[in-house]
């Protein structure tokens, strides 16, 4: 089984991309094995944190993403339980498929985008009463939701982080009500290679959904903090 160099004991200056706040192994799970799963199981992995991934089909269909990355094939329950901080990053209609009361407690990070087209027309999302990560939290009573990772292409994530100081390092919007889970997820933003920049309430996210002039536009700090703001 091949495991990933950490490179979490360099310096936070220079060719290192940690996060300054960040040096110790985290447990992260992440629940989707799609592009932005594995994506994210990848990098995570490469910079040396603990992390279990899961899917609805089971640990058996891990195996290879698993082996290749040094990380556990776990069921949902398992991911939720033993991880400190949880990615969701599965078509958003699959959320309510998911118990909610392993998660409370936990940082859960939405990492999902809303497509009525695929998901089904959610009324209150639509009309823009609740945005698609309150509804997320509503269903995760007790966790400690953040939007994060939801307006950037799988292969971006993969290969796009650049040390701090490089030349287009691009910037992550990080929309949350838990001011220290926020935090949390802003050093790993950070450590993958981007900027993280706050991005307000979870009720504020609607500004990183899909449509947005911050989704898929791969801006820089100042220009994403703009386009949060039309």
């Amino acid at each position: 089984m091949k495991t990933p160099k950490s490179d979490r004991n360099r310096s936070v200056r220079g060719e290192s991309w940690a996060f300054a706040g960040s040096n110790q192994q985290m447990r992260i799970g992440i629940v989707g094995s799609g592009k932005v799963g594995g994506a994210l199981t990848r990098r995570f992995r490469e910079i040396g944190h603990d992390v279990a991934v899961a899917n609805r089909r089971g640990p058996e269909s891990l195996r290879p993403l698993a082996d290749q990355t040094g990380a556990t094939a776990a069921t949902v329950n398992e991911v939720a339980e033993k991880s400190d901080v949880v990615v969701l990053a599965i078509p958003f209609r699959a959320v309510t498929d998911l118990p909610a009361k392993p998660f409370a407690g936990k940082i859960v990070v939405d990492a999902n985008n809303y497509y009525a087209e695929r998901d089904g027309e959610i009324e209150d999302i639509d009309d823009r009463a609740v945005s698609s990560s309150r509804w997320v939290a509503d269903h995760f009573e007790g966790a400690r939701v953040v939007k994060a990772f939801n307006n950037v292409s799988a292969p971006r994530l993969a290969g796009g982080g650049k040390p701090h100081g490089e030349p287009g390092r691009i910037a992550l919007p990080v929309a949350g009500d838990d001011t220290a889970a926020k935090q949390v997820v802003e050093g790993l933003v950070d450590e993958l290679g981007f900027d993280p920049v706050d991005a307000g309430t979870l009720d504020a996210s609607w500004r990183q959904q899909p449509g947005t002039p911050v989704y898929l536009t791969d801006l820089p700090v100042e220009k994403l903090r703009t386009g949060l703001k039309s």
